[in-house]
């Protein structure tokens, strides 16, 4: 037993022994094996990472091939590094066919570099949103309608890949549509999957356009499914829209000149019915806009005429129900430029300056 022992731990710490090396070194298809080996084993991550490694390795693998062949003269050392180039070689063309059923067309492609790359979309999301549209791209020739006012029915979200397209409405410009924006955002947004409605627009190709579009039904039922898709589209259709607005917010002006930010309450009054529509607030305001000098003259209390000018008139305690009725009454574009003195008339006394927005802004 303890021959054993002894024997079994000398093989163990001490191991064989070379009674005589080798005088002349290995071929040179035996330094090239390693330096493949070397190489390959140096590879990264990734897809081409991938390439690398087992391209390297195999092209090594088969070097120790030849070497066990020719100089070696050793069967396992052959069977061994054939089977694991063989390994290398099959997991290479697995990688070929992967890319291959993974290759998009060079629209898809190019989209997904310029809209869903930067954000960080995995490419088999991207696939299952290419997939809803059946990758199927469209097309329109220069002044075709893609949607006609009052008579188009809302039942897809498109997205434009090339080109430029024109919106309009009764026959009025309004802003065009560019590359890699959507055509009918608004309308998606505007409208409840469970209803149906029409174009309130019309969208007209300025030039040869190219477009992809996503059924609604197909659309909806992706979003209800995937609920990172869903957030995607909302941060890209709310982008899109907000695009579209501030491009309105260009060619909107007052009657005065002046730009109004769409952002600001001050607008209502701008976009609200104007003072000339006529009606009883219509007259008001004409009364109290009118000039002193063509105004009627107001009698002036005798209690007033003969108080100090430093003391305050008594009907200055009547301030709340001018203010009240100024806060009701829709101001004119002037008012809004420039204020009237308050020193040629006793009258303007109780003029208030109305307020730039009601307190709750009506949606426009």
């Amino acid at each position: 037993m303890g021959t054993n022992t002894s024997m079994a731990g000398q093989l163990l710490w001490q191991g064989p022994v070379c009674i005589s090396w080798k005088q002349d070194l290995e071929g040179a298809v035996y330094h090239l094996a390693n330096c493949f080996l070397l190489l390959g084993f140096m590879g990264g991550s990734g897809v081409y990472g991938c390439f690398y490694l087992f391209g390297f390795l195999g092209t090594g693998y088969l070097c120790c091939v030849l070497w066990g062949w020719f100089n070696a003269c050793g069967l396992d050392i052959i069977l061994w590094s054939f089977l694991l180039a063989m390994a290398c070689l099959l997991q290479l063309a697995h990688l070929v066919y992967r890319l291959r059923v993974d290759t998009l067309p060079e629209e898809f492609n190019l989209l997904y570099k310029t809209l869903w790359l930067p954000l960080q979309v995995p490419l088999h999301t991207y696939k299952e949103i290419v997939l809803c549209c059946q990758e199927q791209v469209l097309t329109l020739v220069t002044e075709q309608t893609y949607a006609v006012e009052g008579e188009t029915p809302i039942n897809r979200l498109s997205l434009l890949l090339s080109g430029r397209v024109r919106v309009s409405q009764d026959g009025q410009f309004l802003h065009y549509i560019f590359p890699y924006q959507f055509m009918d955002s608004p309308e998606w947004e505007s409208l409840p999957p469970s209803e149906e409605g029409i174009f309130q627009v019309t969208l007209t190709a300025e030039t040869e356009c190219s477009y992809i579009s996503w059924p609604r039904k197909s659309l909806h039922h992706l979003l209800t499914k995937e609920r990172y898709i869903s957030r995607l589209f909302a941060v890209l259709l709310g982008y899109d829209i907000s695009e579209k607005l501030y491009t309105l917010n260009e060619k909107l002006f007052a009657k005065f000149g002046l730009r109004f930010d769409i952002r600001l309450p001050s607008l209502y009054h701008v976009l609200g019915p104007s003072a000339s529509d006529g009606g009883p607030e219509s007259e008001k305001d004409e009364e109290e806009g009118c000039e002193p000098a063509t105004c009627p003259a107001l009698p002036v209390p005798t209690s007033v005429q003969q108080s100090p000018p430093c003391s305050p008139p008594p009907a200055a305690t009547n301030f709340p129900a001018p203010l009240f009725r100024a806060r009701m009454s829709r101001p004119d574009s002037g008012i809004l430029v420039s204020r009237t003195p308050l020193q040629n008339s006793s009258r303007n006394m109780y003029r208030v300056q109305a307020p730039l927005a009601p307190l709750h802004t009506p949606e426009l």
